[in-house]
């Protein structure tokens, strides 16, 4: 009997030329660099890049993921590299999924991360589904988070913190991360990718990273809510916690909680921060910034990847992120249903708001063990 192949670097006991792997490529750097570098290693490598939106629309910008250029740049690097590559229309299923949503959910007073649904509700989900159809082994992606082996796959941070990306996929689900690879999770640094993109030849070697949500032109997002929703800018009153008025806004999907920036009310003894939208009222309510600390939020639509049921316990001792770009702080997570749960943090924070992310991590280590949205709460 003959002895059984090695497994190879994507975790299966075959050689790489019989081993299919779909790569998502958005035209950017760190997917072009994994689909090369599986390319190098014998696999069979399957480019597909999804055009999201119609890249000559007012909603696209230069430079954005998935549009025009970047559906160039990809087939460049799979023609380079000798590999097939596909590009699939994904314009209505993005358009329902998360344009969509974005637009109503400024519109209801929260701060949406688009981000996250995509991964979760199109490159996750319709992608995956079309990397089972072309009978691949596994799809591989640019992101920066690693995939480990425990009792079955868990979610780790990027080795490189200053790259790590697990914020923007805490809802990916056990099934899921069965099929997915992370082929860059480990790398050090940028610099390390882009120094592989130069050694496989790449086009794209010294292509500046994408900025800000894709189909958002310079960031501006009440721009495009105003192409979406029509008439959305109304303006309505600045008021203080106590309800009296001190000045005129020019629609509440210009400000986020913790703005203090802008507001035009200027004149005023201390600072004053937008802590509350009341979209109902038209009223974006201001007040001291320590009216900004939260404890206690509210999530719900959690995605668990611990180990065991999510309602085992009544509480657990954990760390989260309730945003992108701070780092995880002490928590206790009480469950309340296999959906929803209330986190305590143990020191407040600031600028908490319903529509963001609330993630889950071990306390002292690298894994990622899911989380939830947060929301106004009942």
């Amino acid at each position: 009997m003959p002895a059984a192949h090695p497994i190879n670097s994507l975790g299966f006991a075959k050689p790489p030329s019989e081993t299919r792997v779909v790569v998502a490529m958005s035209g950017g750097v760190d997917s072009s660099v994994v689909a090369a570098q599986l390319a190098e290693e014998g696999y069979d490598v399957v480019g597909v890049t999804l055009q999201l939106y119609d890249h000559g629309a007012a909603l696209a910008k230069k430079g954005a993921c998935c549009a025009g250029q970047d559906i160039h740049d990809a087939r460049r690097v799979a023609e380079a590299m000798g590999f097939p590559h596909y590009v699939l229309d994904y314009e209505n299923i993005f358009k329902d999924a998360v344009i969509e949503e974005f637009a109503d959910s400024y519109l209801a007073g929260a701060t949406p991360v688009p981000c996250i649904r995509c991964n979760e509700r199109v490159k996750f989900k319709d992608l995956l589904a079309t990397a089972r159809d072309l009978e691949a082994d596994c799809m591989a992606t640019g992101h920066y988070i690693q995939r480990k082996m425990g009792g079955g796959p868990e979610l780790h941070c990027a080795a490189d913190a200053n790259r790590d990306q697990s914020y923007f996929l805490f809802s990916t689900t056990p099934e899921q991360l069965e099929f997915l690879r992370f082929p860059l999770g480990h790398l050090p640094s940028k610099d390390a990718t882009r120094k592989l993109a130069a050694k496989y030849g790449l086009a794209v070697a010294d292509k500046p990273d994408s900025q800000d949500i894709c189909f958002v032109p310079n960031g501006n997002y009440a721009s495009v809510i105003e192409k979406l929703r029509p008439g959305a800018a109304e303006p309505g009153e600045i008021v203080d916690v106590e309800g009296n008025v001190l000045g005129e806004h020019r629609g509440v999907i210009h400000y986020t909680i913790g703005q203090r920036r802008g507001l035009g009310i200027g004149g005023l003894a201390d600072p004053l921060y937008v802590v509350r939208l009341d979209v109902d009222k038209r009223q974006v309510v201001v007040g001291p910034k320590d009216l900004l600390a939260t404890r206690t939020i509210p999530v719900r639509e959690t995605n668990w990847l611990g180990d065991g049921a999510f309602t085992d316990q009544v509480e657990r001792e954990i760390s989260v992120k309730v945003r992108s770009t701070r780092p995880p702080a002490p928590a206790i997570l009480r469950p309340i249903s296999e959906t929803e749960a209330e986190v305590e943090l143990l020191t407040a924070e600031e600028g908490v708001s319903p529509g963001q992310a609330c993630v889950f991590y071990e306390t002292g280590g690298s894994r990622i063990l899911g989380g939830g949205w947060i929301w106004k709460g009942r």
